[in-house]
């Protein structure tokens, strides 16, 4: 089969800190005044993607791997992954703070779950004033410690918040403690995965007085109590492929375009 570029009609999510910055910076079609996140590519079960343009309109990406692996995952994704498609691409709007939390590795979300775990990296793609992440700790923690902080409900005192401004990255390794922050829009590329656990939730509440479920139990075994540096260096040259963010399960690279251009070749 010949491939083509295809576009996905997006999955969006209806969350509780979401809004419309979807709609208003990206251009998303949606009613809705509370859509945090959108799903551009998914394999995640029961929540697929399904191409929206030419030929193959309404197959989803699974029928497309089951009709032609080789082309569309290539070789080297087939033989680590067989016919999966292992990222997950998708765009959050935090209106509000997310709530405070971490996934699991490969060996533990594969235990308990039957899942990968959930390597990620952020861009940050517009972020209004004064906006801040939540990435890691301040300072080398430990069990004890962190159950003390949750108990008291002073975790966030222990925690390192990071101003953050468009152009932003962060490569986010499992077990790192994150939130992302009131006004950033981020895009993300993570592992195919669903699983977080959610540690703290801003004491809120939903629209008929119920709380969040919290997973700290869970969370426990699953955290990096050292002190981490997320943030990513990168060049930003013209015209140019430049790595963002090169790991076991994803390579990213910006290409600042000032000129029309294919492959960073002037056309």
């Amino acid at each position: 089969m010949k491939l083509y570029p295809l576009i996905f009609e997006p999955i969006f999510k209806e969350r509780i800190w979401g809004g419309t910055k979807l709609k208003t910076e990206l251009n998303k079609t949606f009613t809705s005044e509370n859509i945090g996140e959108s799903w551009e590519l998914s394999t995640v079960p029961s929540q697929i993607s399904i191409i929206n343009n030419g030929p193959l309109k309404g197959k989803s990406i699974t029928d497309l791997i089951d009709l032609c692996p080789n082309e569309f995952l290539g070789k080297s994704v087939i033989e680590r992954f067989g016919k999966k498609f292992p990222l997950l691409f998708k765009f959050i709007d935090a209106h509000k703070d997310l709530s405070i939390q971490l996934h699991p590795n490969d060996e533990l979300a594969k235990k308990r779950h039957n899942s990968f775990g959930k390597t990620e990296m952020w861009y940050v793609m517009q972020a209004d004033e004064n906006a801040r992440l939540v990435v890691g700790f301040k300072k080398e923690s430990n069990k004890e410690d962190f159950i003390k902080h949750i108990e008291d409900k002073s975790l966030v005192s222990i925690l390192n918040e990071i101003p953050v401004k468009k152009g932003d990255v962060f490569f986010l390794e499992t077990g790192t403690i994150h939130a992302i922050g009131e006004g950033v829009l981020i895009a993300e590329i993570q592992q195919t995965s669903d699983i977080t656990y959610r540690i703290y939730d801003w004491d809120r509440v939903d629209e008929n007085g119920n709380s969040r479920e919290l997973h700290t139990d869970l969370a426990l075994d699953a955290i990096n109590f050292k002190k981490t540096n997320s943030k990513v260096a990168y060049t930003s040259i013209k015209n140019q492929s430049n790595v963002l963010v090169d790991c076991p399960y994803f390579k990213t690279n910006l290409i600042p375009l000032k000129r029309r251009s294919v492959l960073g070749k002037e056309k």
